[in-house]
Formats: C-alpha cells, structure tokens, sequence
C-alpha cells in the first residue's frame, strides 16, 4: 500500500510516541518538557507553537492509549480503542501547503493543544490504515530483546524488526554465527 507523506509522517510520529513508553523496552524518553519538546522538532509537528508541563502529562497519557492500540489482539479492539480516543478529540480538517509540502490535510483545530493535536493527527492516520484492513502493519519487534513498534511500510508486508540496521542486523549475525557453529 503506498502511503502518502503525512500519513507517512503521522504513522512515524505515532511509533515513535509510543517508542518513547518504558514498556517498549528502554528508559522513558517523555519525562521532561525538554524531551517532549525534541520530539516535537523530531518529528516536525506543524502547528505546535509550544509545550508546557500540562502538555507532557496529556502527551504521556495519550501515549498510553496509543500503546493499547499497537497492543490490541485484533483489529476489532483497535478500532474500539481508536473510537474512544477519536470521540474526545475535536478535529477540523483543513487543507495546506507548508515547508516545499504538496498539498496535503490537517485534522488538528488551530491553536489545540499538543495532545489534542496529536490525538487528531495521529488518530486520523490510524484510522484511515484500520479502514484500508493494514491494521496487520501495527507491529512489535520480533527481535526477543526489542519490545519496540513500528508501522510495517513494505510492499509485501514483511519487514520484522523496528531498524534493520541494529535489530535486524543483530539478529542476521547471530543466525549466521550459529549456522556456522552447527
């Protein structure tokens, strides 16, 4: 399925949200309004005039429920998950060009929080790959000590670890080295 570029983005920003959980198996990354601002920047949020410490308690919150969605057993209860959340976020939808950007929709109300904004944002782009049936493309890393998620973007929806260069990697030499033990 070929995504456009703010879904792209969205999905991106979404995983690494998410990534910043202590439960994806590293230290918490959001736990400064410091680091909610890098990530912010990270990944080039338009709209975000800035953050403040509500926003880092509203952020961690919707980390959570994110977490749940990439989590859930089966579509039925991401999409159940992806409701509840979509149903507090007010979303206005509005069409744009920014940054040498084509064209492309904004679903946050100007001036919303960051959470909200992000709730709207990143909400949306989950929901159009739950209707599009790709919600098999929310994963884990299948590396046994990475708990880390990300979006699946390949064609043939194969890809297995979160960074191919570390996990993957990783993971390729241990099979080789123990192929060449054996």
């Amino acid at each position: 399925m070929p995504f456009s570029h703010d879904m792209v983005c969205s999905l991106a920003a979404v995983a690494d949200l998410v990534n910043t959980a202590p439960e994806t198996g590293g230290l918490d990354g959001l736990t400064s309004v410091a680091e909610l601002d890098a990530y912010v920047r990270r990944n080039e949020l338009s709209g975000v005039e800035g953050v403040g410490d509500g926003d880092l308690r509203e952020v961690r919150a919707l980390r959570a429920t994110f977490l749940a969605i990439f989590a859930a057993p089966d579509s039925a209860s991401a999409v159940a998950l992806l409701n509840v959340l979509l149903e507090r976020t007010r979303i206005t939808a509005h069409l744009t060009e920014h940054d040498d950007y084509p064209l492309h929709v904004h679903y946050f109300a100007k001036g919303a929080p960051v959470a909200e904004h992000l709730a709207a944002e990143l909400g949306v782009a989950l929901a159009h790959l739950l209707v599009d049936g790709e919600w098999e493309r929310l994963r884990t890393c299948a590396a046994p000590d990475c708990e880390r998620v990300f979006v699946d973007e390949s064609r043939n929806r194969s890809r297995v670890y979160c960074d191919s260069r570390t996990c993957g990697n990783r993971m390729h030499v241990a099979a080789y080295r123990a192929r060449r033990r054996a």
